[in-house]
């Protein structure tokens, strides 16, 4: 139970009804006991301290109505009610967020003090022996509402930094995801941990290009809006696909889509991942067609051998890919057929028996010469 040294008694004592901060004299106070003329005894003395905002209750259900159905930030209560007693009433309180913290102070008769005892331990906060003295009473009921208004501000003040918690955790969060948007997961880890430079030899994987064949002359008759709408619902899918497949989408350029598979990490069917990817991108492209009422086709080539992976930039990251393997690929590409996916002979090997191959021989690539392609024309039963 909280008591007043005789000094605070005295320093309250002397404060003038007028003095009672604003913010008291304007707080609820509840006044519960089956007296009327011990309420009227309370209500008055409360007056003449400067409260007016006091409501009374003659027994402990109606105190708990009240308390659930209104604001209050004090209750001064007898522990003798009809109905409820304080106890119970105590009990009830500490159930309910609503009035679990509002202070409550018990108030006694000098051969109580066991009663008083097991309120406080209900949760009252404080007590007042009957007939309450006017300045014991003021001592108690400012102390009372001072320290609910402190515990006030320490609840907003730990609602506020829960909140700037959870905002600074939600930009985290999403920064993460953009950063996992932007690279792969691997890389983005090792950017997180603190390593400045990130650049890996990897001795071989697949590099895919995928060009949209017919999509700049329909942007020339297509309104703006519509044109990206559809274009990122092409690519919209085909993201999907890599994430399905487990390969990593490298970047667009315009209308031409570019990924890999075997890197960051290896996997040692890394060009059948690819070729997988490739017919269903074919597939969901004419899916896409026949929705938008369109013609679009894609050449796609792709090339297995060594490359150079790692982030460059500061502002602007981008993971992307160099080394022969990279131009030979998009040579694949450009020497390649609408609707077709063209491979050079590396790759090839690497299919094995899974996919059902067309031997174009020998096509000329522009800076590479003759060079032996095939078909991928579906997958093998």
């Amino acid at each position: 139970m909280s008591e007043l040294s005789p000094v605070d008694i005295a320093a309250i004592a002397e404060l003038k009804p007028e003095e009672v901060s604003n913010s008291l004299k304007s707080a609820r106070v509840l006044v519960v006991d089956g007296s009327r003329m011990m309420r009227a005894a309370l209500t008055r003395s409360l007056n003449e301290l400067g409260f007016t905002h006091i409501s009374e209750a003659g027994d402990g259900k109606a105190a708990m109505t009240m308390l659930l159905e209104q604001d209050f930030d004090l209750m001064l209560m007898s522990m003798e009610l009809p109905i409820l007693n304080g106890i119970e009433v105590l009990t009830a309180m500490r159930l309910s967020p609503k009035t679990s913290q509002v202070p409550v102070i018990v108030i006694s008769g000098a051969d109580q003090i066991e009663k008083v005892v097991q309120c406080i331990e209900a949760g009252a906060e404080d007590y007042l022996p009957k007939p309450p003295n006017p300045t014991l009473l003021r001592a108690r009921v400012t102390t009372s509402l001072e320290k609910k208004r402190f515990r006030d501000l320490d609840r907003i003040r730990f609602a506020q930094l829960k909140a700037e918690k959870e905002l600074v955790e939600l930009e985290k969060e999403k920064s993460e995801r953009l950063l996992l948007n932007i690279l792969p997961g691997a890389i983005a880890g090792r950017l997180k941990g603190g390593e400045k430079t990130i650049a890996n030899g990897h001795s071989v994987v697949t590099v895919m290009f995928a060009d949209l064949v017919g999509f700049t002359a329909m942007s020339r008759k297509t309104d703006p809006a519509d044109l990206v709408a559809i274009l990122n619902g092409i690519f919209t899918a085909f993201d999907l696909i890599v994430e399905k497949n487990k390969v990593e989408k490298i970047k667009t350029i315009g209308d031409c889509y570019m990924l890999v598979g075997g890197l960051p990490t290896h996997r040692d069917d890394h060009a059948q991942a690819v070729v997988n990817s490739a017919l269903e991108m074919m597939d969901a492209l004419a899916k896409l067609n026949e929705r938008n009422g369109t013609d679009l086709k894609m050449r796609m080539g792709m090339h297995s051998g060594p490359v150079v992976a790692g982030v460059i930039g500061k502002i602007k990251f981008t993971y992307d890919l160099w080394g022969d393997t990279v131009n030979v690929a998009s040579r694949m590409e450009s020497s390649g057929q609408p609707g077709r996916i063209n491979i050079s002979e590396q790759t090839k090997v690497l299919l094995g028996d899974h996919f059902i191959l067309e031997e174009r021989g020998m096509v000329e690539c522009k800076g590479l010469g003759p060079v032996k392609t095939y078909f991928v024309n579906g997958k093998n039963p």
